[in-house]
């Protein structure tokens, strides 16, 4: 068999304010109760496994997370700025009614091009994929036929699924990605790459 490299792919647990739609980017938001037990509840499933290195947001809402999971590996999770969320600007940490009511115009314009629109003085999917991929291409040379966790973000975990099955950024909200959900990506050595779970 093709020797791989498997990334255990978490999205965050709950955050405070997570009961109104708003768009958090890289506003530093605390974790919920439910969300701390979240990631207890995935160190148990992934108890078992042979995790060797752990690459996380360096957001507390996913460091937090990694230090839970990772104690049981004796590793120590490594942070990474690339791995942050979209940054939505001026939008950062506000409700998107508040935001529909403020930017109509603005808010229309992104709901018309999802992948190419930059929120006012943020980003725009591009440019997360840009600073996202290579680094996930970094950890899979360095980690070849290891097994890896990354704690990421919503936005961030479907661009590197989306990547993975080779489908478009458009397609970004095809594909759900829960609080504390967990995914699995197989990287093989011959280059192809398989999604083992999705949002599990």
């Amino acid at each position: 068999m093709t020797p791989h490299t498997r990334i255990y792919l978490i999205r965050h647990g709950q955050v405070a304010g997570f009961e109104q739609a708003r768009y958090n980017g890289q506003t530093d938001v605390a974790l919920t109760d439910v969300g701390l037990e979240q990631y207890h509840v995935i160190k148990d499933r992934l108890a078992d496994k042979k995790i060797s290195a752990c690459y996380t947001s360096d957001l507390s809402r996913c460091t937090i997370g990694a230090g839970i999971i990772c104690g049981q590996f004796g590793i120590e999770p490594v942070r990474r700025r690339e791995l942050r969320e979209l940054n939505v600007g001026v939008w950062e940490g506000l409700a998107w009614q508040e935001i529909q009511s403020k930017w109509p115009d603005e808010w229309q314009a992104r709901l018309a091009d999802l992948v190419n629109y930059r929120m006012p003085q943020g980003e725009n999917p591009l440019d997360v994929q840009a600073r996202l991929m290579p680094v996930i291409e970094e950890i899979v040379e360095r980690h070849r036929g290891q097994e890896l966790l990354v704690v990421g973000h919503g936005g961030v975990n479907r661009i590197v699924l989306l990547n993975a099955i080779g489908a478009p950024i458009s397609a970004m909200f095809n594909i759900e990605q829960s609080y504390g959900c967990l995914n699995i990506v197989d990287y093989y050595a011959d280059g192809r790459t398989t999604v083992k779970l999705l949002n599990g």
